[in-house]
């Protein structure tokens, strides 16, 4: 298995540069009120240890009412711009956020889907899902958090020496300890962080592996063996989630530490100062409260690294998503009218096994249509992916229409191909909008008519809400069938110029396979058809079949010629109308 990219940290600064550059008024506007809240709540301490000399007799009784009224003014003030930077910061970081998922969901539906298969789909939906929450997160919290925190932090030591130089000092006792501590964390958990999001990753692909493909594990009894390997992942995944937590329990304890000895340090210092009239006890109030007010931005500040160290490694993640390259754009990349399909001399292995086709050549003419046919394993569906682009060939060529489908783009390619396998996917939502993924701009006219054409109409016109029916999970139940109509209705929106049917009719059950049959055929029309036919009835309407066997090409011709040869076709030809016949 190939894993996906992850980005370095140099690739990571420039993306995020790249992604914030367009919403930098607003994190400039941010910034701005967060500054200002800062100062207001800054000047709170103050008023209070001006209240304290009043108290005290060292200020007239009179200036009581004003502190009163201008602490409830700057703990107002404070409230409001706070909530307002901190909804700016958090806006700016959403934006940055969005721009982002589709950024991710963009490069992978263009990268070629064999190269997903190789790192697995479990991988890319844990950085989908739960590398996009930790990002998230931390735009939503972590962000204003720190930037808020950072600014309280610099202004309070500005405060303090306004007070006295020695307080500033005093206050900066607690620094050394937060600075250590801080140096150890980091070491520690950036490579912790990273591999926990790998190790989440890999469970996620385990995970999914063992629910999609939980009738063949049932059926060949490998339960025991499958609950091993993701007991083993989640060990794993939980094990580093339990190191990760003992070592911010071990960097808070020491933030706690620094707290006490940075408070103590400003008291034992004001002590003497009152004592020698260089400051009033009010002036050491307001120091001690200084410094007190910083316990909670620190411990903010320094705690939220926790969220950025987890949101830094998930970002690094889904950067190396974006990194992926992508295939050039050739000229003439255009689909709707037929057009040559080649592979030469092509040999191909999954995943560095052993070659599943041998040095296999195959031309079909535009326009033509082409069945493959052969016994289980001899390499049809590995032709057909091929063909559609999904994997690209150990050895040798694919071109459809001259262009090397190794080098097209995914939208290219699309228009140029389409591939209908047994396993169709009928998306959640709408009726109309399902079908309107082959084509967005279709009318509903069009899409009645292509649905028409493939033999759904009848059914459909029975929905509850017709074409506005929400079908899909939690929707208006589907046969096999009629998933498999809507694949074909997709693929007439869509008019390509190569259509590739792999098996479309094998989930169908004897009632259903006359009407998808029927329904492929007229998907196929004036296109180059590739078919790899499960019912041999598909064979015998082709212009032309290819009988592979261990991954070569055994035989071609029509019907009739292979039946009359007596070779590999013939044999299942007649075993195929034998069982026809019993049916």
């Amino acid at each position: 298995m190939t894993a996906l990219p992850v980005a370095s940290g140099a690739e990571t600064r420039r993306a995020l540069w790249r992604l914030a550059r367009p919403h930098r008024g607003l994190m400039a506007g941010g910034l701005t009120i967060l500054l200002a809240a800062t100062l207001a709540s800054l000047s709170i301490p103050f008023l209070l240890g001006g209240v304290v000399d009043v108290v005290l007799g060292n200020r007239p009784e009179g200036d009581l009412d004003r502190l009163v009224v201008l602490l409830v003014l700057a703990t107002a003030l404070q409230g409001v711009l706070l909530g307002l930077g901190a909804w700016a910061v958090g806006r700016f970081g959403e934006l940055i956020l969005a721009d982002l998922r589709e950024e991710v969901v963009d490069r992978a539906l263009a990268v070629p889907v064999g190269d997903i298969e190789r790192a697995g789909t479990g991988d890319l939906v844990a950085r989908a899902c739960g590398d996009v929450d930790a990002v998230s997160e931390a735009m939503r919290e972590a962000i204003p958090e720190i930037l808020a925190s950072a600014l309280v932090i610099g202004l309070t030591v500005v405060g303090l020496a306004a007070l006295d130089w020695r307080l500033a000092l005093a206050g900066l006792a607690a620094t050394p300890v937060q600075v250590l501590a801080t140096r150890w964390y980091l070491g520690r958990s950036r490579t912790l962080y990273a591999a926990e999001r790998a190790a989440e990753g890999m469970r996620s692909q385990r995970l999914h592996q063992s629910v999609t493909g939980a009738r063949t594990i049932r059926s060949l009894r490998l339960q025991d063996a499958h609950l091993t390997t993701l007991r083993t992942t989640s060990r794993a995944a939980v094990g580093l989630a339990v190191r990760a937590a003992g070592v911010r329990a071990r960097f808070f304890s020491a933030l706690n530490g620094a707290e006490l000895v940075g408070l103590a340090t400003v008291l034992v210092v004001s002590f003497p100062l009152v004592r020698d009239d260089a400051i009033t006890v009010g002036a050491a109030t307001a120091a001690a409260l200084y410094f007190y007010r910083l316990f909670d931005p620190i411990g903010g500040l320094l705690s939220q690294l926790d969220t950025a160290q987890a949101a830094g490694a998930a970002l690094a993640r889904l950067i190396g998503v974006i990194s992926l390259p992508t295939p050039a754009r050739p000229d003439g990349a255009v689909g709707g009218r037929p057009v040559d399909v080649r592979l030469a001399s092509v040999s191909f292995g999954y995943d560095g096994g052993p070659e599943v086709l041998h040095r296999l050549d195959l031309t079909i003419t535009p326009g033509e249509r082409v069945a493959l046919v052969g016994p289980s394993g001899a390499g049809k569906t590995t032709v057909a992916k091929l063909a559609a682009g999904i994997h690209p060939a150990s050895a040798g060529s694919v071109t459809v229409g001259g262009n090397d489908v190794a080098t097209l783009e995914r939208p290219a390619l699309a228009r140029l191909v389409t591939l209908v396998s047994q396993e169709v996917h009928v998306f959640a939502g709408p009726l109309a909008a399902d079908l309107r993924l082959a084509r967005p701009e279709a009318t509903e006219d069009e899409l009645r008519h292509a649905l028409d054409r493939v033999g759904a109409d009848a059914w459909v016109r029975a929905l509850p809400h017709g074409l506005d029916t929400v079908v899909g999970s939690g929707g208006h139940p589907l046969s096999s069938t009629e998933a498999q109509q809507i694949a074909l209705a997709r693929l007439l929106l869509a008019d390509p110029a190569v259509a590739i049917l792999d098996e479309a009719t094998a989930e169908a059950g004897s009632a259903g396979a006359g009407v998808l049959e029927a329904a492929s055929a007229v998907a196929v029309e004036g296109r180059t058809a590739l078919v790899v036919a499960h019912r041999l009835t598909q064979a015998r309407a082709a212009d032309r079949i290819v009988v592979l066997d261990r991954g070569e090409v055994v035989e071609v011709g029509d019907h009739e010629t292979l039946v009359g040869a007596g070779g590999l076709y013939a044999e299942l030809w007649a075993a195929w109308s034998g069982v026809s016949t019993v049916r």
